[in-house]
């Protein structure tokens, strides 16, 4: 996938590994003593020899259970953590040998942990941060103007406690973008957003990718952000990249059923078909599941309008959202 002259590897890691070592406590006050004279140190493998790359331009979705090795990964991307096996880079370079100059070409925007200063403006943040990334002032003005504009920002004066979540988002994509970073490392950035700013933020995401060929990876929990955003997406759990292709491989691939909603001019009686199950029923319908290679749909249609007033039929695969928690469970 994603070969060709025309690509560019701008993220490579190969047989990337982390450990961390932790010392183990038993419980009371025997365990506490025991802990400080001979200590138990217990190892636990974060990422587990992993292998990837990212091309340039590319939007790619990074996902996993809480503890699966996402975080820890991308420290290592940045440079904040240097592992214990393999090798990464990152824009030709080490991140953890040269992280100074790797973050004049990275943003990075994490959900949960703010950049802005909580009780000013959101312009004496981009104003530090221009001095920070030594932009030149008259590219830095017209590098505001222009993200101001793009992400319909009116409230540069307004103390940042004072903002609404989606505004507060929408100012820490800006500060992470001042400095024109080849790759965003976006980590839930739509966390607790409402419906209308989660779009706008994936509206903004797309415009940047399209019209700057920013290289976004992103992480989240939620499976339409991933959907609308990424063309492939990798799966970690338990420190192992369990998948990588596209959200279309993903399905042929893991597909395991089919569902179908059937609505019926009277009650249903009694349903029974080979490889089907009803996991809903209502008053004048039925939600079934109908395991792949277990029976086809035409013959379970045939076996509906045969046995029973159908008015209407809806046939759709599982979300992604279903599928993806499926491989965390190693199904």
């Amino acid at each position: 996938m994603n070969e060709g002259p025309s690509m560019e590897t701008i993220i490579e890691a190969k047989c990337l590994t982390k450990k961390f070592r932790t010392k183990h406590k038993a419980a009371g006050l025997l365990g506490s003593m025991k802990s400080v004279i001979r200590p138990e140190m217990k190892e636990h493998i974060a990422v587990d020899n992993i292998s990837f790359s990212v091309q340039r331009g590319e939007v790619v979705g990074f996902l996993g259970p809480n503890g699966a090795g996402k975080s820890t990964t991308i420290k290592m991307l940045i440079g904040i953590l240097f592992p214990d096996g393999g090798e990464v880079s990152v824009l030709g370079m080490k991140p953890w040998k040269r992280r100074q100059q790797l973050a004049f070409k990275l943003g990075a925007v994490f959900g949960q942990k703010p950049q802005l200063w909580y009780h000013l403006p959101a312009i004496d943040t981009f104003n530090l941060m221009s001095k920070i990334y030594e932009i030149e002032p008259s590219r830095y003005r017209r590098r505001l103007d222009y993200l101001v504009d793009l992400f319909d920002i009116d409230y540069l004066d307004v103390p940042v406690r004072r903002l609404s979540l989606g505004q507060r988002m929408r100012a820490e994509v800006v500060a992470s973008l001042l400095h024109e970073p080849e790759i965003l490392l976006l980590d839930e950035p739509t966390i607790g957003l409402d419906i209308i700013a989660k779009q706008k933020m994936r509206d903004l995401i797309k415009r940047l990718n399209k019209d700057e060929k920013v290289t976004v990876f992103l992480t989240s929990h939620d499976m339409d952000d991933v959907e609308k955003l990424c063309k492939r997406i990798m799966v970690i759990n338990d420190g192992k990249i369990v998948f990588n292709g596209t959200i279309d491989s993903l399905r042929n691939g893991y597909l395991l059923s089919k569902e179908i909603d059937v609505k019926f001019s009277s009650a249903p009686k009694r349903f029974s078909f080979p490889g089907a199950k009803v996991t809903k029923r209502g008053s004048y319908s039925l939600s079934i599941q109908l395991q792949q290679g277990k029976g086809k749909i035409s013959e379970l249609i045939d076996y509906l309008t045969d046995n029973f007033e159908v008015l209407d039929v809806n046939i759709s695969d599982p979300s992604v959202e279903d599928i993806v928690a499926k491989i965390y469970r190693g199904r």
